[in-house]
């Protein structure tokens, strides 16, 4: 379809990939809220995804061709604590003291504002100071920064007025408020008063209720204009000018917004967000008439939930009987859909109720206030939704929260979806909970402008969906069985700490929801599988009350010690929580272990403990076992013989040990009776073995089939650094790619029940060949197929010839944006931890659409034992150095070698490579046998086939070596290889590679000092010399800087 640009504007989400289709309209730009309006101008937070002529299409046409895509739709969370941000901490009561003490009800004021406020869930409760006299209200004044004045006239003194005009010149942005017991003389009195400098006038009537109200309203007032802008807060307009009746009113409205607020606070995750979540709830504004009224309407009709108005008030300085009909009449004739609450001692104004669409409320009616709160409840959005059959207006069904609508929405009868919808009674529900992005969104869409009932379900269920998924992501939840589903991301239960990787797994999901790149890809999304972690106060409570830290803590073997684990009861409360897990997950499950020290910022403890993997069942008692028992083994696996080792070498005590274990979905999909992802991989920022144009700093990449166990074990890998995705060395040459790809991948296995649950945490695994995922049908995208007639390889699948993990349609053809991703998870990855980081990810292909998901498993901080490493090398004198490399590969310090093996450089020859990598080959296993390593050093590429090139060695010839040098000679230059010919024994042991070329200045090499030295063995070709003391291997990755330093003599 094509889109015009037009002075009409599309909606406030960005659409990217999703399946159904629905129609969309453009609405008039001027008639969005301000907040609608300055959201859509940041384009970068709120894309405009279509700008549509809607005046070229007539209707048929429209409900056909707009039936667009659902794309990615991305909500903006909801700042709430941006809101509220002026609040009043401490009042100053001007009254004397039996009115101060009238007022206090022979109790501390203090103390029943503490109550008021704890009874309603907030916050801040502010100090009360209470002064008589001129002298004490200055003296306060000049110590303590006051927020608002409360004045207590009493008929005998008209102090009080006087201290408040002098308080009011001094101060004239305090607020001052006047509350008084309306007695006769005291009203009289009032009558000559200027109250203009007074913010409000309040009727005392003896509640402590009232002063939560003014406290409110006041803070309501300095707060409404940033909170309308900001976010889009709802106000409630009261206009009323009888002090007597809005004294009533107040508390009693006030009082309900704050129970409804409490209610709709349980749509937050946690008791963190609760809290602030309170700050959203609808704000109530006085206006005492008619000019003062129509500002505030004028100003914030976007932003109004509804409007409950006397019939009589001022109007243009007049009270005027009628100036509450007219005021609504004129709100009515700009919103059809805005409740409206009419409400007057006259029992003939209620004529006037159908013409505005308004409820009736009689102020001499003795349950007022009750017929107040009812009406309010059901007409401005607070309460439960309640589904109405519109002829008999019973309930057809009722919505506590979010989620339930998100369930129900298709099931509800069409004349009643379309009864609500017609009156935007669902938008008004949303904004009354603080749920501000959907009802913004879903107010721009009327019945009138879209007319198909299934499009209009579709659209507020994936808006309903899309903001869960988006509050949901980046939040530690407390895990809750009726709301953790699909939708879900993160849950805890219990109250301790998370663990190293659970704190890890929490910060890559808040990083990914704060930064919108991350959802700007259209055919791929990035999160963390759904996870539940069961905090390690449950670790607390399982070893007490099975009484385990006996056996735990004794040198008992591993096996009895998992046994007694096995035996033990986890605590029965979890029971139901697992069951809710499985429902909502419907997919295998990995037990890993989150241990409080394990991938702390400065001490990983990868592999020391368990994680198992348990299949999905339609039997969940059977499920429940296998979960217990793995979750148990996680937990004894913190007391095996290893674990205690590497504690005591980390110089950490057993008993500080304590484990948190993860729950998480095990990304992949089902091949019969095998499971496993197409991609599993582990980034690292920094590439110490950089070559071609890559940098250090660009990081790299390990990529593999099937599950990261086969990673971890140090298998056959693909490297990549993500900024260079084109210029992978094993693909490079036919000859390293059949050589140096992956043939074996680990899959989960669906049939083992755990029924022989053992220590090692890999007992249902299988270690499969690649053409077992061949036969699966798992290796779209991620093969090649060598072709042993032509003797090339092909990018793809193709029959017969034997198929290479390459990953070549998604590195070369970017079917899949992999590299771009790995650059952001690295980019912010390693940003915000401040340090090299090293992350697990997995990622699932639909290779029907072309698209995947992306799943972040881990992040931890880079630590390479030997990459302690702050020295400048450059600064090191010559003289004290054997070899020195500007082109070096590899990181850190060796000082643990003395031997060096050398080629003889006095009449070489190219010829005699393939003797020489004889000599090397018998030298290397003498090293090998006495488990000691050396530095070697020769002409041309080391491990070239082509002997001309260099000398012939394969890995296993040399593999004792822990740096190798090729040092070119003045006769013979061949460009350097970077030790491409074994390019992953390099990084897989953290080798050395030098190059060097003295001849032209190009490092250093003091061949000279080596050909001195007594040989330990001199072959025609080779001499091998020992040094007294160990040489000193510096190696800095960053710079590609390498020394070898002479030992002290």
């Amino acid at each position: 379809m094509k889109c015009f640009v037009s002075a009409k504007i599309g909606i406030y989400l960005y659409w990217q990939s999703f399946s159904p289709y629905f129609s969309i309209v453009s609405w008039n730009f001027d008639s969005f809220s301000p907040t609608l309006k300055k959201d859509l101008q940041k384009s970068r937070e709120f894309p405009i995804f279509a700008f549509i002529n809607v005046k070229s299409l007539n209707e048929d046409t429209m409900l056909s061709n707009l039936r667009i895509k659902l794309r990615q739709l991305y909500f903006k969370d909801t700042q709430f604590a941006n809101l509220m941000t002026k609040r009043i901490f401490n009042v100053l009561l001007v009254a004397n003291p039996y009115d101060a003490f009238m007022l206090e009800d022979d109790g501390r004021i203090d103390e029943k504002i503490f109550n008021e406020y704890m009874n309603l869930s907030l916050r801040y409760p502010p100090r009360f100071t209470q002064v008589s006299t001129d002298k004490e209200a200055w003296e306060q004044l000049r110590n303590t920064m006051f927020d608002l004045v409360i004045c207590m006239p009493g008929s005998d003194n008209s102090d009080t007025f006087d201290i408040a005009r002098d308080i009011k010149q001094a101060y004239p942005h305090l607020p001052l408020v006047v509350l008084t017991p309306f007695s006769h003389g005291i009203k009289e009195r009032m009558e000559h008063e200027d109250l203009s400098i007074f913010e409000y006038v309040f009727c005392w009537l003896g509640n402590t209720d009232l002063l939560v109200s003014i406290i409110k309203l006041i803070e309501d007032k300095m707060n409404l204009e940033h909170d309308i802008q900001e976010i889009g807060v709802q106000m409630i307009l009261l206009v009323e000018d009888s002090i007597r009746f809005y004294s009533s009113v107040l508390p009693n409205l006030y009082k309900f917004v704050l129970r409804q607020s409490q209610e709709f606070a349980t749509e937050a995750l946690n008791e963190h967000q609760r809290t602030l979540r309170m700050r959203g709830r609808p704000k109530i504004v006085l206006a005492r008439s008619y000019e003062e009224a129509m500002e505030l309407y004028d100003k914030y009709e976007h932003n109004m939930l509804g409007v409950i108005s006397d019939a009589r008030f001022p109007h243009e300085g007049v009270n005027n009987p009628e100036a509450g009909v007219t005021f609504l009449r004129e709100i009515r004739r700009r919103d059809p859909f805005i409740p409206l609450i009419l409400q007057s001692a006259e029992e003939s104004n209620r004529r006037y109720v159908d013409e505005l669409g308004a409820v009736f409320i009689d102020k001499n009616s003795k349950k007022m206030n009750i017929d107040l709160r009812e009406a309010v409840s059901d007409n401005f959005g607070f309460g439960d939704f309640i589904f109405r059959d519109p002829h008999t207006m019973k309930e057809v069904a009722r919505i506590h929260n979010l989620k339930e609508l998100q369930n129900v929405i298709f099931a509800i009868p069409a004349d009643s979806f379309l009864y609500h919808i017609s009156r935007n009674h669902i938008s008004r529900w949303l904004y009354s909970r603080a749920i501000f992005p959907v009802a913004e969104f879903l107010k721009q869409i009327t019945w009138e402008s879209l007319q198909d009932i299934d499009a209009h379900r579709q659209i507020i269920f994936e808006a309903i969906v899309k903001y869960r998924k988006m509050k949901n992501q980046g939040v530690v939840a407390v895990f809750q069985r009726d709301r953790f589903d699909r939708y879900s991301n993160f849950a805890r239960i219990g109250d301790g700490s998370l663990g190293g990787k659970g704190r890890g797994l929490a910060f890559i999901d808040n990083m990914v929801k704060r930064h919108p790149e991350f959802d700007e890809f259209e055919n791929a999304s990035v999160m963390i599988p759904k996870t539940v972690v069961l905090c390690t106060d449950i670790f607390d409570e399982f070893m007490d009350s099975n009484q385990l830290y006996q056996i735990a803590l004794s040198d008992a073997a591993d096996d009895v010690i998992l046994k007694a684990f096995l035996r033990a009861k986890l605590p029965d409360n979890l029971v139901e929580d697992f069951f809710a897990f499985f429902d909502a997950v419907k997919a295998p499950i990995a037990i890993r272990s989150s241990s409080l020290l394990e991938d702390s910022h400065y001490q990983p403890f990868a592999g020391i403990y368990s994680t198992y993997m348990i299949p999905y069942l339609d039997d969940k008692y059977e499920m429940l076992r296998m979960l217990s028992d793995a979750i148990k083994g996680v937990y004894a696996s913190v007391y095996y013989k290893d674990s205690k080792a590497y504690m005591q070498a980390t110089s950490n005590v057993i008993d500080q040990e304590k484990m948190a274990v993860i729950l998480q979905e095990v990304v992949g999909t089902q091949y019969g009776d095998r499971y496993y992802p197409a991609i599993s991989g582990v980034a690292r920022s920094v590439n110490y073995y950089p070559i071609n144009d890559e940098l250090a700093e660009e990081g790299t990449v390990s990529l593999a089939l099937g599950l990261g166990k086969y990673i971890v074990d140090g298998g056959l890998t693909l490297r990549v650094c993500p900024y260079h995705p084109t210029q992978v060395l094993q693909t490079s040459e036919m000859e390293i790619a059949l050589r140096e790809t992956q043939t074996r991948f680990y899959a989960l296995d669906l049939k083992n029940l755990g029924q022989n649950f053992s220590l090692d945490d890999g007992f249902n695994l299988l270690k499969l060949h690649v053409k077992d995922a061949e036969a699966d049908g798992a290796l779209n995208f991620i093969a090649s197929t060598y072709d042993p007639y032509d003797m090339v390889i092909r990018d793809g699948l193709y029959p017969g010839g034997r198929k290479l993990i390459t990953f070549a349609n998604i590195l070369q053809h970017d079917v899949f944006p992999l590299a771009r991703i790995l650059q952001l998870v690295q980019k912010y990855g390693q940003g915000e931890m401040r340090r090299p980081v090293e992350i697990e990810f997995a990622v699932n292909l639909d290779a029907r659409t072309k698209s995947g998901v992306f799943y972040l498993l881990q992040i931890r901080p880079m630590v390479d034992v030997k990459a302690g490493l702050e020295e400048d090398l450059s600064r090191i004198p010559e003289e004290k150095l054997l070899l020195k490399s500007e082109n070096s590969l590899g990181h850190g310090v060796m000082d643990d070698m003395q031997d060096v093996i050398y080629v003889k450089t006095e009449g070489y020859s190219a010829s005699n490579n393939q003797l020489i990598a004889y000599d090397i080959e018998k030298l290397n296993r003498r090293f090998l046998d006495e488990g000691k390593h050396y530095i070697l050093v020769g002409p041309g590429r080391w491990g070239s086939s082509d002997t001309w090139l260099g000398i012939p060695v394969k890995w296993p010839n040399i593999s004792a070596a822990r740096v190798i040098v090729e040092a070119g000679l003045t006769n013979y230059r061949v460009d350097p290889s970077q030790g491409t010919h074994f390019f992953q024994n390099l990084t897989s042991f953290g080798v050395g590679y030098f190059t060097i070329n003295a001849y032209m200045n190009d490092g250093i090499y003091n061949q000279a000092l080596l050909d001195r030295m007594p040989a330990v063995e001199e072959t025609k070709f080779l001499r091998w010399v020992r040094f007294e003391k160990p040489l000193t291997v510096k190696m800095d990755g960053k710079k590609k800087l390498g020394v070898v330093e002479l030992p002290e003599s």
